[in-house]
């Protein structure tokens, strides 16, 4: 989403290298350039105003520190500023302090990934321990309840069995009762949406409201309709007094506007982003993490989180004797790609690590992706395990055969096993220079990659 944001900017900072001193006209040239960048980015024109004063308050006649060029300086205080815009270090996370069971109220209009979130949600929550109860609520969208028994099933969350013809206050209330009785920590309402705010929509929510009275109203917004996500936020939080925002679709290719300028306008927390359509594709919102991707830094904190939640501790150990004795097979490494992929798109992974979005930018075409990663998995499924294990045994009649299997070509597989044997070697040496070796040997790391 914030592709082209980021290439703007960088392009604005760029121009303040090599000078001493920011003055009154250079940076009053690149804080001109930086509001029409924002204000393309569909971010609220208000709230462009206002950041861009604060940033040329600090920013005017600001001693550039020792080693920082300006542009530097100046990124370090559009970095601050963005984050202070967008919620700062204020405390997001879900009030769940309360005696059980907790209601979690979801509102937002039809279409904005409301349902989804719902699941989302609660897998998250099941995932810190909880015991969540998923509710339909939404009595008008046809397959709605449907929908979310389905991702009940497929998360093994359950969900509570309300029907089409009955009152989505009652279905609400005895819903809580239903899980207190049985033991559900925390009741996640899928609520009705519609295309726009209307009096009949509102009315109903603030009747779940009152018989409920829920810990927490999160407005699910779509970050694809820029500042109406904004404007409709602001409308339901008058309504409603909601507690915070869940920003879907953020994956998308949308200017990235409401993201910027939600917090800002309605004066609630983002407390959640969806990155995508799979089920663990919701992350906790920290406006500095963000921020560090809209500026090119990367974002490691989470990516060392999403590898924890992916990859377990005793296979790593299995994996680090084998990578000592020389005995990481193609097996492994598949296994490897798998635990890769259940981190998200390979790009969102790239886009975490300082530096390696630009470099993605530069390589292109060349550039690894989900296909080239499938393509390899099938030539590895295509072997027998004896190859698998000793890839030294693959004869030019096992090459063709692993081809044909595997729908690609022999060079493809030639080129998969000449990769994956200068990766042992590569390995191998890293052993040998230690930790530290490890770390500079981190460089090199596409070159091992087998595609």
């Amino acid at each position: 989403m914030f592709e082209n944001l980021s290439d703007k900017l960088e392009l604005v900072f760029k121009k303040l290298r090599g000078q001493g001193v920011m003055t009154e006209d250079n940076i009053k040239d690149a804080l001109r350039e930086v509001r029409l960048v924002l204000l393309e980015a569909d971010v609220n024109f208000k709230v462009v105003k206002e950041f861009v004063e604060k940033v040329r308050v600090r920013a005017v006649g600001t001693q550039v520190l020792q080693s920082l060029s300006p542009g530097q300086q100046v990124v370090k205080i559009v970095h601050d500023e963005l984050v202070s815009l967008m919620g700062g270090d204020e405390d997001n996370s879900l009030d769940l302090a309360a005696k059980p069971p907790v209601a979690i109220m979801m509102v937002g209009l039809q279409g904005a990934g409301k349902t989804t979130s719902c699941g989302k949600l609660a897998r998250h929550l099941k995932s810190q321990r909880r015991n969540p109860l998923l509710v339909p609520a939404d009595v008008y969208r046809p397959a709605a309840i449907e929908q979310l028994q389905t991702l009940g099933r497929q998360l093994g969350i359950e969900t509570y069995a309300s029907k089409s013809d009955q009152d989505p206050v009652v279905i609400c209330r005895d819903a809580v009762k239903y899980a207190e009785l049985n033991g559900f920590d925390t009741v996640i309402l899928d609520t009705a949406g519609r295309h726009q705010i209307d009096d009949f929509l509102m009315s109903e929510l603030v009747r779940i409201r009152d018989e409920i009275d829920p810990r927490e109203i999160l407005f699910v917004a779509d970050a694809m309709t820029g500042q109406e996500a904004v404007n409709v936020a602001s409308g339901f939080n008058e309504r409603l007094a909601i507690s915070g925002v869940v920003l879907t679709k953020l994956d998308g290719d949308a200017k990235g506007g409401a993201a910027l300028s939600i917090k800002a306008v309605c004066g609630k927390p983002v407390k959640f982003v969806g990155l995508g359509e799979k089920l663990d594709a919701l992350e906790v919102f920290h406006a500095d993490r963000l921020v560090s991707r809209i500026l090119g830094m990367g974002d490691v904190l989470t990516l060392v989180e999403k590898a924890q939640s992916v990859f377990d501790e005793k296979e790593a150990a299995r994996l680090q004797q084998k990578f000592k004795k020389n005995q990481f097979d193609l097996e492994d490494f598949k296994n490897q790609l798998q635990q890769i992929k259940k981190m998200g798109s390979l790009d969102s992974i790239m886009g975490m690590i300082p530096g390696m979005g630009k470099m993605m930018k530069q390589l292109g075409d060349a550039q690894p992706s989900e296909r080239e990663m499938k393509r390899v998995e099938a030539i590895i499924d295509s072997m027998t395990r004896d190859e698998r294990a000793n890839h030294t045994i693959i004869n030019g009649s096992r090459r063709l055969r692993i081809a044909k299997g595997s729908g690609t070509t022999v060079q493809e597989v030639n080129q998969l096993l000449k990769r994956f044997t200068e990766a042992q070697k590569v390995m191998k040496q890293l052993q040998k220079l230690g930790p530290k070796g490890l770390m500079r040997g981190m460089g090199g790391m596409r070159n091992m990659l087998p595609f």
